[in-house]
């Protein structure tokens, strides 16, 4: 499946900077409300340990898309950035309706939080906001669009529901799948409901709180969210701000960064003034490397500042962890598909030339759907590196997964040979059989 994952947030927090750190695109960028009015597209990539550094193939590894630095690999993934969301979003205010229409498309949210308090509620230049609520007014917002447009068709919904005598599964995948709902979402999203949706259900005796309880369910597994804390190194109570929010919504779904000092220090990098790689917690100067050019004054104080209040203080930009982050909240994995188990090279020849990535549980078969719907309508027997036969039906749950296809037309054309069978009949004397064929 192709990984979409959408940067939201209010306007002027950063989430076109934010975009343009991590991607190639030319997001626009404003301290201004709605700088983004259509969605920015761009790629992306989600950095994992190649499985040529531990097999000795790291100057062979040669990826078809994306690439491999010294054994990490960047597996590419879709970021869209969406307009700004203000409060009122649900009821139309600012971009709203539009903004919720492009958030459809995402399949993981990355919520950018300017936690420096330097912008209010609607993206409007300020001092002294407290962001602590920002995350909760958003999920809000987004709650209220879904819940809004199911409640209004609610009795039409629950009525024509009890006449066909449909299954919840079926009636609510027509309500969401508007929402990028599939049929594996709406089973989970009733499942963590429990009781409440033990068939048979008459959803006619359902009132507000368990719809809010429906689209809290559904939000919860079809949009996961992280927080990504940024700006954080400008603004007076920018500290302060960050202990609160993690404290708030835990350490584990937060993460300080500052979009603006990876756009620098990349810029900084393709000028040749220092050399700078995505994610390091340092990056090499004139002093020790005669290569690179002098910066002026103004530059080397910026790269002082980003060296002591964002490399120093939190280990990197953040950029880069809060995509890794968000990727791994999605549930997904890296499979790499192979022709050879002993070389690992594709069918073009190259070592570790395709990682694809896939949700966790998806089957051997799917993931040959998944590399080439040739493959998949083909598909015979799949191995794993170690030449175990993998049963079709098997879910993958672990990433760096290395598996070698052979479809029934893998051998010039003829069916691939069954697996093999022991033979349980006993071996014929074949000296008996010449002399029986002398007799």
């Amino acid at each position: 499946m192709e990984l979409v994952i959408g940067c939201v947030g209010k306007p002027s927090a950063g989430k076109s900077t934010f975009f343009n750190a991590v991607t190639d695109g030319k997001a626009k960028v404003g301290n201004f409300p709605f700088t983004t009015i259509e969605p920015n597209e761009g790629i992306t990539y989600y950095m994992t340990e190649c499985p040529c550094k531990v097999r000795g193939k790291t100057a062979l590894c040669k990826p078809k898309y994306g690439q491999c630095v010294h054994g990490t690999r960047h597996v590419p993934v879709k970021l869209l950035d969406v307009a700004g969301l203000i409060p009122g979003a649900s009821e139309g205010a600012g971009l709203g309706n539009k903004f919720l229409d492009d958030l459809r498309h995402a399949h993981v949210l990355m919520h950018i939080v300017d936690v420096s308090g330097t912008t209010n509620e609607k993206g409007e230049t300020t001092v002294g906001y407290n962001p602590l609520n920002d995350a909760d007014w958003l999920t809000s917002e987004i709650h209220n669009w879904i819940y809004n447009n199911l409640w209004k068709r609610w009795p039409s919904i629950a009525r024509r529901h009890g006449a066909t005598q449909a299954a919840l599964r079926t009636t609510f995948q027509q309500q969401l799948s508007g929402y990028g709902a599939s049929a594996s979402t709406v089973v989970a999203v009733l499942n963590s409901l429990g009781e409440l949706t033990k068939e048979p259900c008459n959803l006619t005796t359902w009132a507000e709180p368990e719809v809010h309880a429906l689209v809290d369910a559904f939000l919860a597994i079809r949009f996961p969210t992280i927080l990504v804390l940024n700006k954080a190194d400008v603004g007076a109570d920018t500290d302060k701000n960050i202990a609160n929010v993690a404290e708030k919504y835990g350490s584990d779904k937060c993460f300080v960064a500052s979009a603006a000092s990876e756009c620098f220090l990349r810029n900084m990098h393709a000028k040749g003034f220092i050399k700078y790689e995505a994610g390091d917690m340092l990056f090499t100067t004139v002093e020790d490397d005669a290569s690179l050019k002098v910066p002026e004054p103004k530059m080397a104080k910026r790269l002082d500042h980003v060296m002591d209040m964002v490399l120093f203080r939190h280990g990197s930009t953040g950029v880069r962890a809060a995509i890794n982050a968000a990727v791994d909240l999605s549930n997904m994995v890296v499979a790499y598909p192979v022709k050879s188990l002993k070389n690992f090279t594709t069918p073009e020849g190259d070592v570790f030339g395709h990682a694809v990535l896939v949700r966790k549980g998806t089957t051997v078969r799917e993931l040959a759907h998944v590399v080439s719907p040739t493959i998949g309508a083909n598909f015979a027997y799949a191995e794993g590196e170690d030449g175990r036969r993998l049963a079709e039906d098997e879910p993958i749950t672990t990433t760096n997964l290395i598996v070698k296809f052979t479809t029934v037309a893998s051998k010039e054309g003829q069916p691939a040979p069954p697996p093999p069978v022991e033979d349980k009949k006993p071996k014929k004397d074949k000296t008996k059989a010449v002399v029986d064929a002398t007799e």
